[in-house]
């Protein structure tokens, strides 16, 4: 038995055999030198080969567009257009007049170079283009070379698929009812895999590394899509494990569809809101079956971060508006867009700094792009008569930033105004709080805002020095270290001595063993991965808030993480002895 740790994509637990699906290879391509009037030959094979590859991946479109929504409809779209790119073409044509090789060692070559340039990027957003490219250039090489691939559409038997890589097509094509988990070398929660798994409700686990190369194809898995755990080869006592979690998963779930509409209200009667965290359109759609209250956090980095796609101020208002509308009244709060660090803007040179994570990045990166950031600012403002927006400024370290940022979103709405473009007057402005010198300062930040909004994954690495992504350091990023402990109780006492509510979108919100040390503090919104909310939403109306303010008072008097933990623990064992 072994277990490989990846990104938890979807959300599920899947038991089956493996279905390896290594279909990135060709055969050998053949190379050979042609003559100067050969080349009207090739490029008409050229020609008909992007006329066949065209002509499937306008038969996706329609089914997607058909059976899906219209952001994964759209991969398709975006296909086509790459397929047809004149550029691409010429790019090609060059190729084959100068090396005078054949039309398929030209096409090969061109898009290895190009997926291997993409797939080297330090950017997570360029890496996964290159599965763009691969869908694209594969499909052409099909033609020329008439080949026929075994098609997903054709699986018999429930399987775990396990792939080096998906490509978009793929995971459409695929027998949905069969393929009960995905579990891929590569990829993150924005891919197109995980958009789609997601749509499909498939759990799935991706980034594993090495999974297609240690499993053999028939061998029992088990993907764990919450956890982001893969374990091959189970034995009998974790099968049986795995098999009561299933069957736990499916009544929590059933318990979830029964107390969706019940308040997040303690035994008590103390009340609080439970809201989603959402990176891509789509998946506000899905929340609202989980219990979400709202949206609590939406990232909009996507619209940013794709190559080849400017985040023009139309396409930013219709993703707006459409969250928005799907919400049907419920709140959205907008962060504006967290480019820099680990979040690389392609047609813009952010990347090279010794130490992103502490440089050019967020509302820093706004502020010295202030057209970009008012673009940004105009398209919320016009999708907030669509219903109830938030907006809330990310990585704010005092107020010169905050004051900053208000200035330009008060011309914004003065250039909406000129243009005779409506919006609300109703929008709340808030303030993440995620480094430690505005949780310091929180006081004089709360009286410029509407609401804060604690990010619990930035605050702990840097109030620990802790970089979340290096795991060598990674022991040390505990969100109940009693420093971090002592700065969420600083920032809530400061929202609510100046009369605002002090909200969470860090992953700590989600976490059920914090429920109650955040309930004792005083939070007053949780926002978290939607699959998250009912068990959290049990939590609190399981608990007493007495009884949460009296664990929060013992942790704030502890000395070290382990203390801490394990008085939670504790807790939920003498509360809550089933979880």
């Amino acid at each position: 038995m072994k277990k490989l740790s990846g990104i938890p994509a979807s959300s599920g637990i899947a038991i089956g055999k493996a279905f390896l699906y290594l279909e990135d290879d060709f055969p050998e391509i053949p190379r050979y030198a042609i003559e100067e009037t050969q080349i009207g030959a090739e490029w008409g094979r050229l020609l008909e080969a992007v006329a066949g590859a065209a002509e499937e991946i306008r038969a996706l479109h329609e089914r997607a567009s058909r059976d899906m929504t219209k952001e994964q409809a759209d991969i398709f779209e975006a296909h086509l257009l790459m397929l047809e790119d004149p550029e691409f073409q010429n790019q090609i044509k060059q190729e084959l007049e100068s090396t005078l090789l054949n039309i398929e060692w030209v096409v090969w070559d061109i898009s290895r170079r190009q997926v291997q340039k993409l797939a080297a990027s330090a950017d997570a957003y360029l890496r996964e283009r290159a599965a763009d490219i691969s869908d694209v250039s594969r499909r052409v090489m099909n033609k020329l070379l008439s080949i026929t691939r075994f098609s997903l559409a054709d699986l018999s038997e429930d399987v775990i698929l396990v792939a080096h890589d998906l490509l978009p097509s793929d995971v459409l094509a695929m027998n949905k009812d069969r393929v009960k988990g995905i579990a891929m070398d590569v990829g993150s929660r924005t891919s197109h895999t995980a958009i789609l798994a997601r749509a499909f409700a498939i759990p799935a686990v991706l980034g594993l590394s090495s999974v297609s190369s240690e499993i053999n194809d028939g061998e029992i898995l088990v993907v764990n899509g919450d956890s982001g755990r893969v374990t091959l080869g189970p034995d009998k006592k974790s099968l049986q494990q795995y098999g009561k979690a299933i069957v736990q998963y499916r009544k929590t779930y059933d318990k979830l569809l029964a107390m969706r509409k019940l308040p997040a209200e303690t035994l008590d009667g103390h009340q609080v809101s439970l809201k989603a965290n959402i990176e891509i359109p789509e998946e506000a759609e899905q929340v609202m079956r989980y219990g979400a209250e709202g949206i609590g956090l939406y990232r909009s980095e996507f619209l940013f971060l794709t190559p080849g796609q400017s985040a023009e101020e139309e396409e930013q208002y219709q993703a707006y508006s459409r969250v928005i509308r799907a919400m049907k009244g419920l709140p959205v709060t907008i962060r504006t867009v967290d480019v820099g660090g680990d979040k690389v803007l392609p047609n813009l040179q952010n990347a090279n700094e010794k130490n992103p994570l502490l440089g050019w990045r967020a509302v820093r990166f706004c502020l010295a792009m202030p057209e970009l950031f008012k673009t940004q600012l105009r398209a919320i403002l016009r999708a907030s008569v669509a219903g109830p927006v938030k907006i809330m400024f990310p990585m704010i370290s005092g107020v010169e930033e905050l004051e900053q940022s208000l200035v330009l979103l008060e011309e914004a709405k003065a250039e909406c105004r000129s243009r005779g473009q409506a919006y609300s007057d109703a929008i709340e402005v808030g303030t993440m709080i995620e480094i430690p010198s505005a949780a310091m300062t929180a006081d004089i930040l709360a009286a410029r805002s509407r609401f804060f909004s604690i990010g619990t994954n930035d605050l702990v690495q840097y109030t620990l020095a802790a970089d979340r992504g290096n795991e060598k350091v990674g022991y040390l990023a505990q969100p109940f270290h009693p420093a971090v402990l002592r700065l969420l109780k600083q920032i809530i006492g400061a929202a609510h001595k100046e009369g605002i509510k002090a909200a969470m979108c860090g992953e700590l919100a989600g976490d059920p063993s914090a429920t109650a040390l955040l309930l004792g503090m005083g939070l007053d919104e949780f926002s978290m991965t939607a699959s998250s909310i009912p068990v959290v939403k049990q939590i609190i109306r399981g608990a007493a808030l007495e009884s949460c303010r009296s664990l929060t008072e013992a942790a704030l008097g502890c000395i070290s993480f382990k203390q801490i933990s394990d008085l939670a623990a504790s807790w939920m064992a003498e509360y809550f002895p089933s979880g």
